[in-house]
């Protein structure tokens, strides 16, 4: 005899797998913080194997030997890589003394405009110089510190650089290792659920890398064009930023706006400004559903959501991997729907109105 009844034995079943899913989820995400030092360099790899399979796969139908053609790969992320930040480094180099003399006219420049409250800005500077003094062994071994974070940070550079070599290389073995851990009588599931997942994660880099050029070199252009200072550097920021929806962006937009505050005035902030609205606009209205629409279908509030919790696990790491782990679940999820949504729909016509209600057991005995 049932005590509760039949809607209530459904909540609470329906309870029960949320509270267990969400706790193997919760359980998964402490073990990834705990073994950051692993993890982070694998989810890179998958991202960096993503972006760069297409490459491959040309060099491999060009008849290169498939080891050689992930170094080859490999070879050419290094260099493009390593390009880009001798370019970022030595804009910032050549131009950081003009931005900072830039800053300090336009603090100089409030100070006269406010008059005795903007006086407190030469106060701040003398206090910052006393708390510098007071706190020098706490800065030197904040110093200690930022090395090592450096240190580990480039080892995870490193060992995410192999890894995308040996998933280039052994990436036509991929589908056989999917089948061969999936459970018995699943493994064509899970084969289209790695598929759909794989393809969402390069869907987005690739077109998150597609968007993220076009944007630094409209943005770069502009900044040029308006001579603002270190409008390569700012480009570059504004393309590493594209790699964080929304946000990224927004930040990496304002940053290159107040410097052209700082150095070219009032005006000239205004035209980069509008700029960069122009650029935002163009990716909102014509790249992002040209290219991403088709690939990765995610409403901006679950973005932002996946953002916010990326931020609160791992920080800007997190950021970072959230949006294109968020499109995997959500190819994980389309795939499942598609294939039980189907069979459900191919099983309702049997049970349907048209063919009555079902006899019980008595009546089809009788």
């Amino acid at each position: 005899m049932q005590l509760l009844p039949g809607p209530v034995r459904r909540f609470a079943a329906w309870c029960a797998v949320i509270l267990l899913a969400s706790g193997v989820v919760y359980v998964a995400i402490r073990l990834c913080v705990e073994f950051r030092t692993a993890v982070t360099p694998a989810l890179l790899a998958l991202l960096g194997t993503a972006l760069l399979r297409p490459l491959h796969a040309r060099l491999v139908k060009a008849h290169v030997q498939r080891s050689l053609a992930a170094g080859l790969t490999c070879a050419a992320v290094l260099a493009v890589v390593g390009g880009a930040v001798y370019i970022v480094v030595s804009a910032l180099v050549e131009t950081g003394d003009q931005i900072v003399t830039s800053l300090r006219d336009a603090a100089r420049g409030i100070a006269d405009h406010f008059g005795a409250a903007g006086s407190s800005l030469d106060d701040v500077a003398s206090n910052a110089r006393e708390l510098l003094g007071k706190f020098g062994g706490t800065a030197a071994s904040g110093v200690v510190t930022g090395i090592s974070v450096v240190g580990e940070m480039m080892a995870m550079a490193v060992l995410a650089l192999l890894l995308v070599f040996f998933f280039l290389r052994d990436s036509d073995r991929a589908v056989t290792t999917v089948r061969a851990l999936a459970p018995r009588g699943a493994a064509d599931t899970v084969e289209a659920m790695a598929r759909r997942a794989f393809g969402a994660v390069e869907g987005f880099m690739r077109g998150t890398t597609l968007i993220a050029l076009i944007d630094a070199l409209c943005i770069t252009v502009g900044l040029l064009v308006l001579r603002v200072p270190g409008a390569v550097g700012l480009g570059a920021l504004v393309f590493v930023g594209a790699y964080v929806p929304y946000l990224g962006a927004f930040l990496s937009g304002a940053v290159a706006v107040l410097v052209a505050l700082a150095d070219r005035g009032f005006v000239i902030a205004l035209w980069a400004l509008g700029v960069v609205l122009a650029v935002q606009v163009l990716e909102g209205h014509v790249l992002q559903p040209m290219i991403q629409s088709r690939t990765v279908q995610m409403h901006p509030a679950v973005v932002l959501l996946a953002l916010t919790a990326g931020a609160s696990v791992a920080g800007i790491l997190g950021m970072l991997l959230a949006v294109p782990l968020t499109a995997a679940a959500f190819g994980i999820v389309h795939e499942l729907q598609r294939r039980y949504g189907a069979s459900a729909a191919a099983s309702g016509p049997a049970s349907g109105p048209d063919a009555g209600p079902a006899p019980s057991t008595g009546a089809a005995g009788s």
